[in-house]
């Protein structure tokens, strides 16, 4: 089961180690490189997956908390949902020498996540059931669509009155939704 970042690296593990994974949980996030990707990128919401430059880690410094927010307001349904005590754990840590670099890193590897999963592609879809989770007002179907390309048998799920932090915004119909998948015997 993944989020975000996480489902590029459990659909690498998936594609590579297609015989150990049985059945494969993604929430609320693109797969670079499959799909609709290049449409993805287009998104005026998305600018952060192209930022860059010699200057975007001095851009944010000591303004981690503002830089968060963003992500938490503009990417939840309901922004509240997501606490004050996490925003403040949160932007702690991220402030933290190397924090925002390994972060931004993470958007910088997209290129290279890209090849590698067209790649994985192109050996074959996987086979093992699919979940593709979105929130209703974040991905939502959109996450199925991205896994059709990379999977063959894709169950979708979209978590009404949700945005991309599923687990704070809807626990319990999230929790649901994965557990209904892993208990149905197939």
């Amino acid at each position: 089961m993944t989020h975000d970042i996480g489902n590029m690296v459990g659909y690498a593990f998936a594609a590579r180690n297609r015989d150990r994974v049985t059945r494969f949980v993604l929430m609320d996030a693109p797969l670079p490189g499959v799909g609709p990707w290049d449409e993805l990128l287009k998104n005026p919401l998305l600018w952060h997956f192209r930022f860059g430059g010699p200057d975007m880690e001095r851009l944010v410094a000591g303004r981690e908390r503002i830089y968060l927010d963003r992500f938490w307001n503009e990417f939840s349904a309901s922004p509240a949902k997501f606490s004050e005590a996490s925003r403040v754990h949160y932007a702690a840590l991220y402030a933290r020498p190397g924090a925002m670099h390994a972060g931004f890193a993470q958007f910088a590897a997209f290129d290279r996540d890209a090849a590698d999963n067209a790649g994985f592609v192109a050996a074959g879809k996987l086979t093992m059931p699919v979940l593709a989770i979105g929130g209703a007002k974040s991905f939502g179907p959109m996450m199925a669509t991205v896994m059709r390309f990379a999977a063959s048998d894709v169950t979708e799920v979209v978590i009404p009155d949700s945005g991309h932090w599923l687990m704070e915004e809807q626990p319990v119909a999230t929790i649901s939704a994965v557990r209904g998948f892993l208990d149905t015997k197939r």
